[in-house]
């Protein structure tokens, strides 16, 4: 592409769509997909449109971020993908984009036009023709890349940080990136928002609050051509899908068609078993990525080649840093980008796609470039006195930082080559880098390794996803029943799939789906992490920070040891009254579903229990000495213990919280509901009230002649109390459930009486409670235990794959 400075009256003079409009201006010319010209005295981009009525896709991204994770806009975050065209109506030139998810793929023009008429369509801009020679039209495209288009200030407001709107006299074109090619041309514009701060993130991030300047990008490209053939999307494979529906399809079958989402990918020699690719799928590695995260990220994403040539490619998937002259937004190269964000947050991986055919355009990866410290801080915890000896000692705890930062970068790559997450494979043996690891500490003879703490290379089912939406076939192949051998084959070898919706929710039932979690059976790995939290935390000295850091840090590094069982706590309450299922097609041989066996939800009600003793949460009395008051300087983060004691640590606030964390996930409604009707269903199995009478006797039923812990063990109580309470006028819970509930209080209730000089002075403020509660109920809310401390890695999501 060459770009030419001069009057456009020497670029066209030859020409007989000579522009008249432009032909006074000083402009720079730019030839590519559309010829557009950029005026700099009054700071226009005139467009030069001559494919009315052709498609072509629309994507808008950023270019500069805001660098907040709560806000949540990156640094190179794509926006919305849309087909559209340019519709001439009158003087104007239309921007439209037709209705994608309602079609009739037919040669019937009619049949394809009544569905046109029936669903809506939306007219993005309107702009006025400022010339028209011979079917060429030109336009001031400006107003258009002015606009707000990704939402920012939408944004801004939905996060309640301040209403904001586009200052046109603080914004301008931004040539540094803009650019035009064959088959795409790209648009950049500094756009300056103003307004007046609310929140706190964006008072966090902005040198002047009240103004918020950012680089949008606009995208105009080429759509594939007619060669690629659209992959049926099957529920069992791990692909990500999309899908529409299609009015021309026979009554006796699914109108909603699904595809899978995938890039092109064909055999130079398709006749052979090993071939290159005729063009193999490279991804870009962000050249601001720091070493030696760059070389982990390098070679963790080039993990999936293994995948690729399992199936007969060559050198199909491959990862270069990104030229220097390269724009990571052009969609011409799929991207691994190294974003900051002033708060540790997640990854994700996002696509461009073709609506209509799910062939992915472009990959673009983002990773938070503070989770490496994360996990280096998890080892720093975890390790028996790393500093002892030297300050420098970094090599274990970044050995395992990049393990990890491997596993993240294959892990978002996948996102962006089609696949879902797989949150079942850690019970498959690790059989997926889509699942979400827990580091895999190891505890020998009382000395704790790190040493296989993450996997090294693309797992089994990685292979089987990759075979499913990649394999080609020749036209004399029966295709569905290849792919089906494929998913069959993976069963056989009690290969799993289940993805987000199964494993995410808080009253989530199956056993073998959650995140951050190890082992075949959650709960004997809960017992197992138990162990290795006892084994550190007993290690845990001032020597888990360096010289002359203040102690304020220690407590810091603390956080993640104390809570490190939290996600396999999560796992493990799944399975009271669990099931297994799998994403089932008639007769093809899977497991339908099932309710877990009696004797493995009460093996996992065993470990919960343990899980809130007053024994497992309280910190060590000689460890507290440890926690003084924070530093001048170092205030308390979102990241901190949470507690009631003012400046002084608060070991009671630490167990409340920890207790906490694990009975919500018990005592959810959706789970109660199912023990009820699981114990109707057979009475073998284990049932609410079994529950309820566990979690009495290991609460209120216990006592402690030490004084801390007969006070963890109050705090513990407290939690306990009130989830049942909440279960008691839960709309939520069946009536059975409240009942039964209401039940557990009367029988805490009377038990205060036996129990009163034990529990003095609290037998009667529990009284009171009860009674309160007995009294109005309608008054009841559930108050949170004091926060626990961000996890995976902030917020509730780690990562996301976006289709756009």
């Amino acid at each position: 592409m060459k770009k030419h400075l001069l009057y456009l009256i020497l670029v066209l003079s030859a020409s007989p769509s000579f522009s008249q409009v432009l032909k006074d201006k000083k402009v720079e010319a730019y030839k590519g997909l559309f010829n557009f010209y950029y005026e700099e005295k009054q700071d226009k981009i005139y467009l030069e449109v001559d494919k009315i009525d052709r498609e072509f896709l629309y994507v808008n991204s950023l270019a500069s971020g805001v660098g907040s994770n709560d806000i949540g806009l990156d640094r190179g975050q794509l926006g919305d993908t849309r087909i559209v065209k340019f519709v001439k109506a009158g003087n104007k030139l239309l921007l439209v984009q037709p209705n994608q998810n309602f079609r009739a793929i037919t040669d019937n023009a009619p049949e394809k036009k009544s569905i046109e008429q029936a669903f809506a369509q939306s007219v993005l801009f309107g702009f006025k023709i400022e010339e028209a020679v011979e079917g060429k039209y030109i336009i001031d495209l400006t107003p258009f890349l002015m606009e707000d288009a990704h939402g920012v200030a939408k944004r801004l407001k939905a996060q309640d940080e301040g209403t904001y709107k586009v200052d046109l006299s603080k914004s301008a074109l931004s040539l540094e990136r803009t650019k035009a090619f064959p088959k795409n041309v790209e648009f950049e514009v500094l756009l300056t928002f103003e307004g007046d701060a609310k929140g706190r993130n964006i008072r966090s991030v902005t040198p002047t609050s009240s103004l918020l300047t950012v680089i949008q990008h606009h995208s105009f490209i080429e759509l594939p051509d007619d060669n690629y053939k659209p992959r049926q999307f099957d529920p069992r494979s791990g692909a990500i899908s999309i899908s529409f529906m299609d009015y021309a399809t026979p009554i006796e079958e699914n109108i909603v068609k699904r595809f899978a989402i995938r890039h092109r990918l064909e055999k130079k020699n398709p006749e052979l078993a090993m071939s290159e690719a005729k063009r193999p799928i490279i991804y870009y590695l962000d050249p601001g990525t720091p070493e030696p995260v760059r070389s982990a990220l390098l070679e963790g994403a080039r993990w999936w080649n293994d995948a690729y040539e399992a199936i007969g490619y060559k050198d199909a998937f491959q990862v270069k840093m990104l030229p220097e002259d390269a724009d990571p937004m052009d969609c011409r190269y799929n991207v691994i980008q190294w974003v900051h964000r002033s708060t540790r947050g997640w990854s994700y991986g996002a696509s461009v796609v073709d609506p209509r055919t799910g062939e992915i355009i472009k990959g673009h990866v983002s990773l938070g470039s503070l989770r490496i410290r994360q996990d280096f801080l998890i080892a720093q915890a975890l390790l028996n006195r790393p500093f002892a000896e030297s300050d420098n000692n970094n090599e274990p705890m970044l050995k395992m930082a990049l393990a990890r930062m491997r596993q993240l970068g294959a892990h978002e790559v996948g996102h962006t080559l089609g696949f879902a997450h797989n949150f079942a494979a850690s019970s498959n043996n690790d059989a997926s880098v889509m699942d979400y690891p827990h580091p895999k500490i190891t505890l020998d003879n009382g000395i704790i390794s790190l040493e296989n703490a993450y996997t090294d290379g693309i797992g089994v089912w990685d292979k089987v996803t990759v075979a499913y939406s990649y394999s080609q076939y020749d036209k004399n192949s029966d295709e569905k029943a290849a792919l089906n051998d494929i998913l069959k084959n993976a069963q056989d070898e009690g290969l799993r799939f289940i993805s987000d919706s199964d494993a995410r929710a808080p009253g989530g039932a199956h056993a073998y789906a959650h995140l951050w979690d190890n082992g075949k059976s959650a709960s004997q790995e809960l017992e197992r992490v138990l162990k290795v939290r006892e084994q550190a935390i007993s290690n845990f000295s001032k020597d888990n920070i360096r010289n002359h850091e203040p102690y304020s840090l220690l407590e810091d590094v603390f956080v993640p040891l104390y809570f490190f069982h939290r996600y396999q706590t999560e796992a493990t309450s799944k399975l009271v009254g669990g099931l297994n299922y799998s994403y089932a097609l008639k007769n093809d041989g899977q497991l339908i579903t099932e309710v877990l066996e009696a004797k493995i939800q009460k093996e996992a009600l065993k470990a919960l229990m343990s899980s809130i003793s007053a024994e497992t949460l309280a910190i060590p009395k000689e460890k507290l000495t440890l926690f003084p008051p924070r530093a001048f300087g170092y205030s308390k983060t979102r990241e901190s213990f949470s507690g009631k004691t003012g400046v002084a640590f608060d070991a009671l606030s630490a167990a409340s919280t920890a207790s906490d964390m694990a009975l919500e996930f018990l005592l959810n409604p959706q789970r109660a509901n199912r023990l009820v009707q699981q114990k109707s269903l057979d009475d073998n199995q284990l049932g609410f009230e079994e529950v309820l009478n566990d979690l009495i006797a290991n609460s209120f039923g216990k006592s402690h002649k030490d004084p801390y812990l007969f006070e963890i063990q109050q705090s513990i109580n407290v939690s306990v109390l009130k989830y049942i309470m909440n279960l008691a006028v839960s709309d939520a819970a069946y009536f059975q459930v409240q009942a039964k509930a209401n039940e557990a209080l009367a029988e805490i209730y009377l038990s205060l009486y036996d129990k009163k000089k034990s529990l003095k002075p609290y037998a009667s403020q529990f009284g009171r409670m009860i009674s309160e509660f007995r009294e109005h109920p309608e008054k009841f809310k559930l108050e949170p235990a004091p926060r626990i401390p961000d996890g995976s890695p902030i917020g509730t999501d780690d990562c996301n794959y976006i289709l756009n």
